[in-house]
């Protein structure tokens, strides 16, 4: 028999999950007011009902699985807690409460995730990266869900399935896992030109960041700022890292997979731990409503960016991550993004792809996590109280008191009651539309190659040269010599040399590609063969290369310290204290993780010993200084080890330190062979070698020197 006190114990408990629609407002499961439970949303008094109406479709979603399917499991992602804080009020542009009140904190959590790979897969495939940030507002919550590039492959949802299936692994053989260098990737991507700007991304060392922390974030679609007046601004969201950002070389990539998998996530949750908590800028590109036709493209076309010397990014906020996961399963696996949760004062633009996905991402929650209740599970709960007349459903935790489950009605007196726009309640922006329902391209959407152009331009010359790369090895996987033919065909609207070297080493012909897209109706040709040679407004951004990013800190980097027996304790002490007041992290590597005595008689504990880790997982090494440390780091069975370590790091152009009596070493690596003044290479000889050392891990590699360094 349960004694009272239980029975009391376990009330307590339900009443944690027990609210009252009593004298509350109506509110969506994102603790979002309603403002009209009676109407759907209509294209006009008498015309068809919207699939952007977040309301109905949730409304109706809800009940068509109070009786739920199984679960399945979602891609691979880390995610951290975290804050927003505001610096600048938008008040003028939006009626977004945590977008008007400045220094206000709102609770974040954010997702970052790989996109074609499984949740097995390594972190460091070449691939998109999703950036996608859950805000709990006092109005409700709000999710950006974006990626670390600011476009996309397609220009419309109808075209996802066929992207996703064919970068996917290959149904016959399940071949290959979180990779694009296949046959029906790049079959998909010869026959589709407005993929081409995506691609330049895609192939560039953006697709590859040294870390989760260094890579930016864009929403990828227009979306629309909603002033109290009701005047609407198209706004494009951007975060820019603190830490600039940064990327790895390819084949350290893949060596870095060999080694450590979970590097990204890794890299992260250290970094938390260690309080070095990730900070990105929060900024928006604003355009007024009657701008949008002033640019030389569509501004719905979510393969086209709004280059920054044209509209600057404002700076107007600081995304702060602060706290890792209690559960990884029940925080970053359950966490559920839709971009359509949002908040009075943020609305959407009439983006095909938008549309889509405004519908996609709730279908998907209801079989990821097997319940239309999954707006009950703690990492996905508003932090508004729900009311609303949704019931039942699998896994259903909120309890609700009384017999009303309908509206309107009067047996619970009318509540919970729509909310007026006074109070928060939601209201679409009033745009006209009208129109013959057509299923059709906008012609505006034709120009395919122009962006493309201005991103390749934009680049570093090490940058392209890595771009053209990651196009050989992807296409060097091909099998079908027509799909490698068309994609360099495609190329060649881009730019003629990069379209040439890629087919040079492919053993293909330059031939430009005359057919019209395939979205637009058949007497289109015209209009597509007039686009193909179109040149962008910008010509070149410095905004779009990396090279330009920050690169004045070393903050959160790890330096591998290189050591043995005999070791120059006062030299490792003293350069391991300066590197960790500049915020960087010291890691001791030594023959084996036994302690190492030093020349003073002190013991020091490696983290790694020369077997268990790799050039690769550091920004920058010293070569510990002693002679008699040196001797033993060249006897037969270390010499081989470290000289692979240092001539690893200096095929990658980071930062070497050779401390004194190091000479062997030196003068036995690959170091020794080039004549060039390397900034990267820091020797015995150099005066404050310890700050030129610094100065040469800010500039993150010396990738100029990456070809001379190479042969």
């Amino acid at each position: 028999m349960k004694t009272n006190k239980q029975n009391n114990e376990k009330a307590d408990q339900l009443k944690l999950h027990t609210t009252s629609n009593d004298n509350e407002k109506l509110t969506t499961n994102q603790g979002l007011k309603i403002n009209n439970n009676q109407d759907s949303l209509k294209a006009g008094e008498r015309g068809p009902s919207l699939l952007e109406d977040f309301i109905l479709r949730e409304k109706i979603t809800h009940f068509d699985h109070e009786r739920i399917p199984e679960r399945v499991v979602h891609a691979r992602g880390s995610g951290a807690h975290g804050i927003f804080k505001l610096h600048k009020n938008l008040a003028e542009y939006t009626k977004a409460g945590f977008l008007t009140q400045v220094d206000k904190e709102t609770p974040v959590f954010v997702r970052f995730s790989t996109v074609a790979g499984s949740k097995g897969s390594t972190d460091l495939a070449r691939d998109v990266r999703g950036f996608a940030i859950k805000f709990y507002t006092e109005e409700g919550n709000y999710d950006l869900v974006g990626n670390n590039m600011p476009v996309f492959f397609i220009q419309d949802a109808m075209k996802f399935p066929d992207l996703v299936h064919a970068v996917k692994p290959e149904p016959d053989n399940e071949i290959p896992q979180a990779a694009s260098a296949h046959d029906t990737f790049w079959d998909f991507i010869s026959l589709m030109p407005e993929s081409m700007h995506m691609i330049m991304w895609l192939m560039s060392d953006r697709a590859i960041p040294r870390s989760l922390r260094m890579m930016e974030g864009f929403g990828v679609h227009s979306y629309k700022f909603i002033n109290e007046e009701g005047k609407a601004h198209f706004v494009k969201f951007h975060f820019k890292p603190k830490l600039g950002v940064h990327s790895v070389a390819w084949n350290e990539a893949q060596a870095i997979s060999g080694v450590d998998s979970d590097f990204h996530k890794r890299d992260l949750w250290e970094a938390i731990e260690n309080g070095d908590y990730p900070e990105w800028d929060f900024g928006v590109q604003l355009i007024p409503e009657e701008d949008e036709h002033q640019f030389d493209f569509d501004l719905l076309d979510p393969t086209k960016l709004v280059p920054e010397d044209e509209v600057p990014v404002e700076i107007v906020g600081t995304l702060t991550l602060t706290r890792n996961p209690d559960n990884f399963f029940a925080e970053t696996e359950q966490v559920a993004f839709h971009p359509g949760h949002i908040v009075p004062g943020i609305d959407f633009s009439n983006d095909p792809l938008l549309q889509g996905r405004l519908f996609s991402y709730t279908d998907t929650q209801l079989s990821r996590l097997g319940s239309p209740n999954f707006h009950e599970i703690p990492i996905n709960r508003s932090v508004n109280t729900v009311h609303n007349n949704q019931r039942d459903g699998h896994m259903r935790q909120q309890i609700v008191k009384g017999k009303s489950s309908y509206d309107p009605n009067s047996t619970g007196g009318g509540c919970p009651f729509q909310a007026m726009m006074s109070e928060g309640g939601f209201t679409s922006h009033q745009e006209r539309v009208s129109g013959a329902k057509i299923r059709e391209r906008s012609k505006s959407f034709v120009d395919h190659y122009s962006q493309a152009k201005l991103f390749y331009n934009s680049q570093s010359n090490p940058e392209k040269q890595h771009l053209q790369n990651a196009l050989v090895f992807e296409l060097s996987k091909v099998t079908i010599p027509e799909v490698r033919e068309r994609v360099v065909g495609q190329l060649a609207f881009i730019n003629n040399s990069l379209a040439s070297k890629v087919a040079e080493k492919l053993g293909v012909q330059v031939k430009k590609l005359k057919w019209p897209n395939q979205s637009l109706p058949a007497d289109s040709n015209k209009a597509e063969l007039q686009s193909e040679e179109k040149e962008p407004k910008t010509k070149a951004s410095d905004t779009l290369s990396m090279q330009n990013t920050v690169k004045n800190t070393i903050k959160s980097r790890k330096i591998g310290f290189i050591i043995a027996n005999g070791c120059d304790a006062k030299a490792i002490n003293q350069l391991k204290k300066t590197i960790e007041q500049n915020g960087a992290k010291v890691e001791l590597i030594a023959p084996s993780l036994a302690k190492v005595k030093a020349d003073d008689g002190s013991e020091l504990t490696p983290k790694h010993s020369l077997t268990s880790t790799a050039s690769v997982c550091f920004d920058a090494l010293f070569i510990g200084s002693g002679k008699q440390a040196v001797k033993e780091l060249m006897v037969p069975e270390n010499r081989h080890l470290v000289l692979h370590f240092i001539n690893e790091a200096y095929k990658h152009c980071k930062a070497i330190y050779f401390g004194t009596d190091t000479e062997d070493l030196y003068h036995n690596s690959n170091v020794a062979t080039k004549k060039h003044d390397d900034p990267a290479i820091i020797t015995w000889e150099d005066a404050t070698p310890g700050d030129k050392f610094i100065s040469a891990i800010e500039k993150h590699r010396v990738w100029d020197l990456e070809t001379e360094r190479n042969t």
